[in-house]
C-alpha cells in the first residue's frame, strides 16, 4: 500500500538544474523585481476601488450597495482574465502576455475615469480588472522558470511580500485620493502606471520559459504574426486532479476570511468606532496587508527549510506535500483566532480599545492566510512544473469564483445574524479547509495516481 512518505521525485539531475543557470543571480532578481512591481499594480487595480464606493454612489446617484457590484464583477474579471493570459502565455511566453494585457488595463483605467453611468463603470471595470488578471499566475510561472525547487518558496515570498505591500497601502492611497483628490484622477494615474510598466518590460524583461517548452516553438513553420486559438477554460481541467482541487479549495476558504473582514469594514468597524473618512477606513487595511507582507515572507523560506528538512530524512526523496506541511499554524490556529475575535471585539468592545484591538486581529488574519497561501503556490509550481503558470491561474480563478458568490453573501449575513456569528462561520470554514489540507497531506501520493494531469517528473522539475 502507498503511504504519504511515497515520493514523486528524486534528485533531480544536474543536466536538469543547469537550466536554472540561465540566469546570472543579479538577472534574477531584476526579474523578480519586474514581476512583483506588476503585482502590484494589480493589487492596486483591485483594492483601490473599495474605500472609494461611497464616492463613487454619491458622484453616479446610486446606492453603495450597487456600486460594490463593480468589485464582485472585478474579482470575477479577475478569474476570467487569470485562464485567459495563463493558457495563452504556454503557448506565446509570459513576456508577450504581459505586453498584451497593458493595453486593456491602460483603456479600462481611463473608461473607468470616464464613467457617467453604472453600466459604463461595470463594463469599463471588468476590462481593467482583465488587463493586469494574469499578474499573478504569470507572475509564479516566471518565478518557476527561473528558480530551482528549493528556491522557490523564498522567491515567491519576495514576489508576494511586494504585491501584498499594495493591498496593504493601496486601500489608504486609494482613500486619500478619493477624499482630497477624486476618483476618477486616480484611475487615470493608474493607467499611466500601465503605460509606464508595459515600456519597461517592453525595454528590458526577457522571456524566462525553458528553450524548446512554448507552443509557437513547437511549430514546424508560422507566419511573422501568428495568432491561434486556445481554449482558456482548458486550464480548469487541471483541477480533475484531486490535489490541485483540495489546495484550491482549501485557499478559497483561507482567504474568505480577508474578504469578510474587510469588504464590509465601512459597516463594521466604521459604524461601530463612529468612523465616516474614506482614507482612515482605507488606512484600516494597512494592518492585514503587513500582516500578509510578514507572513508571505515567513512562509516562503520557511517552505523551502521543511522540503529540504524532508528531503534529507528520506535520505534524498521527495513528495510535493511536504510544502504544505508549513501551513499548519497560519490555518489551524491564527486564521480562525483572528477573525472570531475580531467579530466579538467589533460586537462588545467600543472606543479605543476595541479599536486596538482589531487592529491587531486584521495583522494576524493577514499573516495566518499568507501563511497558508505561500506554501499552496509554491506547491501548484512544483507539482505540475510545465504548467505552472496554468495550474496557478485555474486555482486562482476558481477560488475567484467561488469568492465572488461568497463576498455578495457578507452584508446580508451581517444585516441577519450578526458580526460576530458571520466571522464564526468563517472561522468554521478556515478550519475545514486546513482539514482539507491535513488530507492532502497524508494521501497525497494516493490523489496523484488516481489521476495525472501530467505531474512533474525527475527530468522536468
Amino acid at each position: 500500500m502507498a503511504s504519504d512518505e511515497s515520493p514523486l521525485l528524486r534528485l533531480v539531475p544536474a543536466a536538469h538544474e543547469a537550466i536554472y543557470n540561465r540566469f546570472a543571480p543579479h538577472q534574477k532578481r531584476w526579474i523578480l523585481f519586474h514581476v512583483s512591481f506588476v503585482g502590484l499594480l494589480a493589487m492596486f487595480v483591485q483594492v483601490t476601488f473599495v474605500p472609494s464606493i461611497p464616492q463613487i454612489a454619491k458622484d453616479l446617484d446610486l446606492t453603495d450597495v450597487v456600486v460594490s457590484l463593480a468589485f464582485s464583477l472585478s474579482i470575477l474579471a479577475d478569474a476570467t482574465g487569470a485562464l485567459v493570459w495563463s493558457a495563452y502565455s504556454s503557448f506565446y511566453g509570459s513576456r508577450a502576455i504581459y505586453l498584451w494585457g497593458m493595453p486593456f488595463l491602460c483603456v479600462g483605467s481611463c473608461g473607468v475615469a470616464l464613467s457617467a453611468s453604472l453600466q459604463s463603470l461595470l463594463f469599463w471595470r471588468f476590462v481593467q480588472t482583465f488587463g493586469c488578471a494574469g499578474a499573478l499566475s504569470l507572475g509564479t510561472g516566471v518565478i518557476g522558470h527561473i528558480y530551482k525547487l528549493e528556491e522557490r518558496g523564498t522567491a515567491i515570498g519576495v514576489f508576494f511580500s511586494i504585491t501584498l505591500l499594495g493591498y496593504a497601502v493601496a486601500p489608504f492611497l486609494g482613500g486619500a485620493a478619493t477624499h482630497h483628490w477624486s476618483w476618477r484622477n486616480l484611475h487615470y494615474s493608474i493607467g499611466a502606471w500601465g503605460l509606464l510598466e508595459m515600456l519597461f518590460i517592453y525595454l528590458s524583461f526577457p522571456e524566462t520559459s525553458h528553450p524548446g517548452t512554448l507552443g509557437i516553438d513547437k511549430l514546424p513553420s508560422r507566419r511573422p504574426i501568428h495568432i491561434t486559438w486556445i481554449n482558456p477554460l482548458s486550464s480548469l481541467w487541471l483541477l480533475r486532479s484531486p490535489n490541485l482541487f483540495a489546495v484550491m479549495l482549501a485557499s478559497a476558504l483561507m482567504v474568505n476570511t480577508v474578504y469578510v473582514l474587510v469588504v464590509p469594514m465601512a459597516y463594521t468597524i466604521g459604524i461601530q468606532y463612529g468612523i465616516t473618512n474614506e482614507a482612515i477606513i482605507g488606512a484600516f487595511f494597512l494592518p492585514n496587508g503587513l500582516g500578509s507582507f510578514t507572513g508571505t515572507l515567513v512562509a516562503g523560506r520557511l517552505s523551502d527549510i521543511v522540503v529540504r528538512r524532508w528531503r534529507e530524512k528520506r535520505g534524498g526523496t521527495w513528495c510535493p506535500e511536504d510544502r504544505l506541511r508549513a501551513t499548519w499554524i497560519g490555518g489551524l490556529f491564527i486564521v480562525p483566532s483572528s477573525i472570531v475575535a475580531s467579530g466579538l471585539i467589533t460586537t462588545y468592545i467600543g472606543g479605543p480599545v476595541g479599536l486596538a484591538l482589531n487592529i491587531l486581529c486584521l495583522y494576524a488574519n493577514g499573516v495566518g492566510v499568507d501563511s497558508v497561501l505561500n506554501p499552496i503556490s509554491s506547491y501548484n509550481v512544483d507539482v505540475v512544473h510545465s504548467r505552472s503558470a496554468e495550474a496557478t491561474a485555474a486555482c486562482m480563478a476558481s477560488r475567484l469564483l467561488i469568492l465572488s458568490a461568497s463576498t455578495a453573501l457578507i452584508l446580508p449575513s451581517i444585516e441577519r445574524i450578526g458580526v460576530a456569528w458571520t466571522n464564526i462561520i468563517a472561522a468554521v470554514l478556515a478550519v475545514i479547509g486546513q482539514g482539507i489540507i491535513f488530507l492532502t497531506i497524508r494521501y497525497g501520493d494516493r490523489m496523484r495516481a488516481s489521476i495525472d494531469v501530467g505531474f512533474s517528473t525527475m527530468e522536468n522539475n
